[in-house]
């Protein structure tokens, strides 16, 4: 009788062990949105963009696939009809240029997206606060491949040249 209740007792903390490891897991997922330990450092800068893609709050930001960064929040502005993009970027990467390019890219063929960002080349600096004004949208790729078909399509009509000769061809 002993055993068998030191038995379920063992299951019973097993099964309690994994739902905390379970909950730890999910809160620590960039897109929950979620994080243990509070607000990180650093400043804050926006972006418009025509379409995010699937670009999530807790995105990377990147610079020459170094993560200087992450996406911090993303609203639709009705004024402007655009996705603003809010992001954080570390402390330590407090000299990017205040004309820099910012892109949604895809990790992937089928992969995750994340913010690009190429470097300008003025003196001064982002800071908290600041916009960048030149963006480039997410390529949806769906819409790509409708293109490629249109295009396909476009092309296999109205090209077929009819033979108007009267004489059978030898």
């Amino acid at each position: 009788m002993q055993s068998n209740r030191t038995l379920e007792i063992g299951t019973g903390l097993f099964v309690l062990l994994g739902f905390a490891a379970l909950l730890f897991l999910t809160t620590q997922l960039p897109a929950s949105g979620l994080k243990l330990g509070g607000q990180k450092a650093g400043y804050y800068v926006t972006a418009q963009f025509d379409n995010i893609g699937d670009l999530k709050v807790g995105s990377p930001v990147t610079m020459s696939g170094v993560r200087v960064g992450e996406v911090a929040g993303i609203h639709f502005d009705s004024r402007i009809y655009k996705a603003v993009v809010r992001m954080r970027i570390d402390p330590q990467y407090n000299e990017i240029p205040d004309d820099s390019f910012a892109s949604i890219q895809t990790e992937g063929l089928l992969g995750g997206k994340y913010v690009g960002i190429s470097p300008g080349g003025l003196d001064t600096y982002l800071k908290d606060g600041s916009r960048i004004d030149m963006t480039q949208s997410a390529i949806v790729l769906e819409t790509l491949i409708n293109k490629f078909f249109a295009s396909f399509a476009s092309k296999g009509t109205g090209d077929t040249e009819q033979s108007t000769d009267k004489e059978p061809r030898k």
